[in-house]
């Protein structure tokens, strides 16, 4: 069993690490719009620098976590870098300097988010009924950082720069917060290390097994439309009207934290991969709902779809990383956990970005407002696609051979 004293301490890093990310990520588009004056593909580029960052992390972690150093080390050295980071990319007036200080900061974060998962992973007895419990806290620390901007009335005043020193302060909180962890060494291994071992590389031979493989390259496709949501979320809800857009937006998080909840219920009912299934279809109704609502009489659609992130999330990205834990062999979780990541929020959202960024400004509209409706139901239909996919080809396994 999880004791109490360790799952505060877990529940505790959860809430800073997405903290951390919600103080800054959620009006990162509106502030690059409104205060730098960035483009459509400006900020598609800003939101890049979290691909870059992911794409990065299963070497990091596969070196630090399931070889060399303590898990929890590494993500105190990582989060006092980014701190540093976040605290000049607010300070910059243009968006060049801006785009290098954010990219710095991303490459140190994300791979944090994998270091968090394989520490709370360790402790846990079963990981399935035991990690959401704590997971949630990390969701209510996003939901804090919103309803703090929000209240403080930062976008309303122009001054979003002032997110990023509040996700500084929350980095170095938890850089320093991070050597007091439950001690996490690497995952006992026989033999010297070799180039595959430092790289992580073992993970990769998850992919041998076809069903993994599927959820690894839907993982990459449904990250496509997410980025939509990401990148443009908070400008559209300001573009048509919502005041307080930061705070609105944080129902998505409320929802996540109780759908969360409701995760343990859902894999024993569904499974895995329809557990899935229902998170990649709410991805749909959630940009059809987007595109026929308004701040007026359809605010209900408006404020549905932000509901739907929950679902969206919980079920399709914490399912995902609870069946990865399942199916790695445990000398390649942590490895297996950045690898994940890389699929989703490396080369997942960096296609979405590159995608999303030129499709908003082709409905940019003589007002200087944009056509939402129609920029919405392009990932809709993209996540029916996903869906579609999916549902073909995959089927549960439980275990992986990762023999070389």
């Amino acid at each position: 069993m999880l004791d109490t004293i360790t799952r505060v301490r877990l529940s505790l890093m959860m809430f800073l690490e997405f903290f951390v990310w919600g103080a800054w990520f959620v009006t990162l588009g509106t502030y690059l719009a409104v205060e730098l004056g960035a483009s459509g593909s400006q900020i598609s580029l800003a939101f890049l620098t979290q691909s870059l960052g992911a794409i990065i992390a299963p070497f990091i972690v596969g070196l630090i976590a399931d070889r060399f150093f303590p898990a929890q080390r590494i993500l105190g050295v990582l989060h006092l870098f980014s701190a540093a980071m976040l605290f000049l990319a607010g300070r910059q007036e243009g968006f060049g300097s801006f785009f290098i200080f954010a990219l710095l900061a991303m490459v140190s974060f994300m791979p944090t988010l994998a270091l968090a998962n394989s520490i709370s992973f360790r402790r846990m007895e079963n990981p399935e009924r035991q990690f959401p419990s704590v997971r949630i806290f990390g969701t209510i620390g996003w939901i804090i950082a919103g309803l703090l901007i929000g209240w403080l009335g930062w976008e309303a005043a122009e001054t979003l720069s002032h997110t990023f020193v509040m996700a500084a302060i929350g980095s170095a909180l938890l850089g320093f917060y991070a050597f007091t962890l439950p001690h996490t060494p690497p995952e006992a291994t026989e033999g010297p290390a070799t180039v595959r071992d430092i790289l992580g590389l073992d993970a990769l031979a998850l992919l041998k097994t076809r069903s993994y493989l599927v959820f690894f390259i839907s993982s990459i496709l449904i990250c496509i439309p997410l980025a939509f949501y990401y990148n443009f979320t908070n400008l559209y809800l300001n573009e048509i009207g919502v005041e307080r857009a930061a705070a609105v937006q944080s129902i998505g998080q409320m929802s996540e934290a109780l759908f969360l909840l409701a995760m343990p219920l859902m894999l024993r009912k569904l499974g895995i991969k329809w557990t899935i299934v229902v998170g990649m279809l709410a991805w749909a109704l959630r940009y059809v709902l987007f595109g026929f609502g308004d701040s007026g009489a359809m605010m209900w659609m408006v404020i549905i779809g932000l509901v739907l992130h929950g679902v969206c999330y919980d079920f399709f990205f914490v399912a995902g990383q609870i069946y990865t834990d399942r199916f790695a062999p445990a000398k390649v979780r942590s490895a297996a956990q950045g690898l994940i990541s890389l699929a989703t929020y490396g080369a997942g959202l960096l296609i979405g970005a590159l995608v999303s960024g030129p499709l908003v400004d082709m409905f940019l509209q003589s007002d200087g407002t944009h056509d939402w409706r129609s920029i919405w139901l392009i990932p809709a239909a993209f996540a029916v696609l996903v869906t579609i996919f999916f549902v073909g080809l995959f089927r549960e396994e439980q275990t992986a051979d990762v023999r070389g």
